[in-house]
């Protein structure tokens, strides 16, 4: 359960009771997945809720919007300080944050003009957990790009994650990795991908993938600490003989990979990068500057 009998989500301008909150059953987003949505989280900082990189993630939010013809009336300014409002009103500093924005009655295949917006919290630890992963190539590829917008939230896009992770888990694995269709390395089910070979950072480039703020984050980090970072397009043999592996996202923050199908890697995440970089994050979310959206 996402919510208790006390949660409270912002909707359309209004604080309600999650518990009362209502969608028309004839939303276009549930019956043809026309919508967007964010995943952002908030850390505990000494001055209170610090909501990571809200800014880059509310813009996000528009441009997912704007590549399925749907108008966002709020400016990310308002969203940022809704999202600020939200944790207070329900008492949260660590927490996850889900803006979402739906769309009203059509069952044309059509833009429909009704917009709504939902944003709700709560407390979430990392998707994956913190053990390493163990991680299957999946079976189901990542969708090509020409046929829908890969670098957008879409809520009906992820009808292809689910169907990787369902694989992934019915065959023992905690993860799936998606190939493109020329079977170049994409990324999770909803996460980045990265690996570590002789000290060199490799992830795939844009184009494929969600260009996740996580990940750009890390990229950001790597190259803070002197850390060549190359994106690039690569087959999965060329990670064999790779130190480690990762994942990034918001959900997941970031989870390292003991394996990919029979390919371990055999080095200690501790000794790698990867976990100076995952430290790097930790001490940044949660010391980073509050925002000036802060409540008073």
């Amino acid at each position: 359960m996402y919510y208790n009998e006390n949660s409270i989500l912002f909707l359309d301008g209004q604080w309600v009771k999650a518990s009362e909150a209502k969608v028309d059953l004839f939303s276009q987003t549930m019956h043809y997945g026309n919508g967007v949505f964010e995943g952002i989280r908030s850390y505990a900082g000494a001055a209170g809720p610090n909501v990571f990189k809200a800014k880059e993630h509310f813009e996000r939010l528009k441009y997912s919007a704007d590549k399925m013809g749907i108008k966002i009336s709020q400016s990310v300014d308002e969203l940022v300080k809704v999202s600020y409002e939200l944790l207070d009103r329900n008492g949260l500093s660590n927490a996850y944050i889900r803006p979402m924005v739906y769309l009203g009655a059509n069952m044309k295949l059509l833009s429909c003009g009704e917009v709504h917006i939902m944003m709700a919290a709560w407390d979430w630890p990392p998707y994956l957990g913190d053990e390493a992963l163990k991680v299957m190539i999946s079976s189901i590829e990542r969708p090509n790009p020409k046929s829908i917008p890969v670098d957008a939230k879409v809520t009906g896009n992820y009808t292809n994650s689910i169907m990787a992770s369902n694989e992934a888990k019915r065959n023992g694995y905690d993860e799936a990795l998606l190939l493109d269709s020329e079977g170049y390395v994409a990324e999770g089910s909803g996460q980045n991908f990265f690996f570590v070979k002789d000290d060199v950072i490799y992830t795939p480039p844009l184009g494929n993938i969600l260009p996740g703020i996580t990940r750009a984050t890390i990229i950001e980090y790597a190259m803070e600490l002197g850390y060549p970072v190359v994106e690039k397009l690569f087959k999965p043999e060329e990670m064999k003989g790779a130190e480690v592996a990762f994942f990034t996202g918001t959900a997941t923050e970031v989870a390292s990979i003991a394996s990919i199908d029979d390919m371990e890697f055999k080095t200690d995440w501790k000794e790698t990068v990867a976990y100076d970089l995952f430290l790097m994050y930790r001490q940044r979310v949660s010391n980073a500057e509050l925002s000036e959206f802060t409540l008073v």
